[in-house]
């Protein structure tokens, strides 16, 4: 029997499924991002621009975190700019050192983060539009982010890691290996407990604050022909097979190593996959390059 969470999601899209475009730039649109009441949505564009949308009945880059009418854009021209949406004109503009990528408001609201090209991540007071501190990383900076309670300053680099600073203090706490390759993006659960990074390997990794271990390092998915089982497989040497509507787990699947692909069978309950084997017989080195089903009856 479907949840009843399933069911409301459900026939909430039954009812609402139509789209619709919004014409708001001339150049391609690179970040989206909601205010913190959800009631505007602010687009960031290739062209130059920001823009501002509001929803006709709900009164519909980077928004301050309490205040609705605040948010903050960074630039190639070198530029922080605050903007109130109340008005049409930026109501502070701040010289950086260099062309800005990535930007950020702390929780607190008290300071925003800009990190540039060279590397450079600068702290700007959100109050007096001063900078409060400047680090130079001897690192590839992707993306920049703080821990929802403020107290640590995270980054996302193109070694595949990810540095974690004490907050004010900018004091390396840990560098974590997350990804083999380069680490691009970085977010936080609103309830403060996990954080998520993706990378250029295309893997999604969910990590747990407290401890800062790895919860699910997902490498490869696969939808049972029904779609009420997932299989999933990791760097763990199992897979985890879970009914799709509970999240309860259904079988384990033991493997010798790390899976790389998982697949169900299109009108049947067979799962085949292929693992990081390796012939040991004659070469430790030499992988194996099997594929394997699950599924099969115990007396075939």
């Amino acid at each position: 029997m479907a949840s009843r969470y399933y069911q409301e999601l459900q026939d909430s899209f039954r009812n609402n499924n139509k789209s619709r475009e919004f014409p708001a730039h001339t150049a391609k649109v690179h970040s989206v991002a909601w205010s913190c009441d959800g009631r505007r949505l602010a687009s960031g564009s290739f062209d130059k621009t920001a823009s501002v949308f509001v929803l006709e009945k709900d009164r519909l880059l980077c928004w301050h975190p309490t205040n609705p009418d605040l948010f903050v854009t960074a630039s190639g021209d070198k530029t922080v700019r605050v903007w109130d949406v109340r008005s049409t004109k930026c109501i502070a503009t701040v010289n950086t050192k260099g062309e800005n990528i990535n930007i950020c408001w702390s929780p607190d609201g008290q300071t925003i983060a800009v990190g540039n090209k060279d590397d450079v991540v600068t702290f700007i007071d959100a109050k007096t539009h001063r900078s409060r501190a400047e680090e130079q990383f001897k690192f590839e900076v992707n993306e920049i982010s703080w821990n929802n309670d403020n107290d640590m300053f995270f980054l996302t680099n193109g070694n595949g890691c990810i540095n974690i600073l004490s907050y004010p203090e900018l004091k390396p706490i840990q560098s974590i290996n997350a990804h083999p390759s380069n680490c691009i993006c970085i977010k936080f659960d609103p309830t403060g407990k996990y954080f998520a990074t993706g990378s250029a390997d295309a893997l999604v990794s969910l990590w747990n604050v407290e401890e800062l271990v790895l919860d699910w390092p997902v490498r490869t998915l696969s939808f049972s022909h029904d779609g009420k089982m997932l299989a999933s497989a990791s760097e763990d040497h199992f897979i985890d097979i879970a009914e799709v509507e509970t999240g309860e787990k259904l079988w384990e699947v033991q493997c010798d190593s790390p899976t790389f692909t998982v697949a169900w069978h299109p009108k049947r309950p067979l799962l085949a996959y292929a693992c990081d084997d390796k012939e040991g017989k004659y070469d430790s080195n030499r992988e194996a390059g099997t594929v394997k089903l699950f599924g099969l009856p115990n007396d075939s």
